[in-house]
């Protein structure tokens, strides 16, 4: 009958490299979602109609078209001005979707505030509506804001749940990678001390004292 005791010290030899990573991750993953700064985001919704009733065949073209432009200075500029940022960082702060079967953009504003990610969603749909109004005699559509932003209840991110979790996903992989390497490890210092036994063999016969010369006295 195996010893308890023994069978236990075997297995914590072998999984210890996951014993330690996995909740050592986890923490990192939790203390990861206390510092860090919370993100809001909020969506406004363009739709992009036909000028004439009943056309709609190139509206969910042109709706991907302007998706696509939401991003650029030409039509950042007048956001820029409405919501305080410049250019460059309202860049970064806000983005625009397209569907592929519907002529609709969604234009989402993250900041550190609710109240700012609704006013950055805003203004840039209001900025993309004017830029497509200018041109709309040629393209034979317009924009129409579709839905204003709703303020959200709580930031999208950090998620202490999700940042846990994925902090203990990292550790079960530190940890697989650790007693991996150890594995074949292993071997390798097996087979080095198996080779150095019989080199050893020919240095006592030399010296007198291996097994042949002992029974020879």
């Amino acid at each position: 009958m195996p010893d308890p005791r023994r069978s236990a010290r075997a297995l914590a030899r072998r999984w210890w490299p996951l014993a330690v990573a996995v909740p050592l991750g986890a923490v990192a993953g939790a203390g990861y979602a206390v510092v860090s700064h919370p993100s809001y985001v909020a969506s406004s919704y363009v739709v992009v109609v036909p000028q004439n009733p009943g056309d709609n065949v190139n509206t969910v073209n042109f709706a991907q078209a302007y998706g696509r432009l939401t991003g650029q200075p030409q039509v950042l500029i007048g956001a820029a001005a409405e919501t305080h940022h410049t250019v460059a960082t309202l860049t970064k702060l806000v983005r625009g979707t397209t569907s592929p079967d519907a002529p609709v953009i969604a234009i989402t504003g993250t900041s550190s505030t609710a109240d700012d990610a609704v006013q950055n969603a805003d203004a840039v749909a209001r900025s993309l509506i004017a830029f497509g109004s200018a041109s709309s005699k040629e393209t034979g559509v317009k924009l129409v804001q579709l839905a204003a932003a709703a303020e959200p209840d709580a930031p999208a991110s950090p998620s202490a749940a999700l940042d846990t979790a994925v902090g203990g996903a990292a550790g079960v992989l530190l940890g697989a990678l650790a007693m991996l390497t150890r594995r074949k490890a292993a071997p390798a210092e097996t087979a080095e001390t198996a080779g150095a036994a019989p080199a050893a063999l020919p240095a006592q016969a030399a010296a007198g004292t291996g097994p042949e010369a002992v029974a020879a006295r």
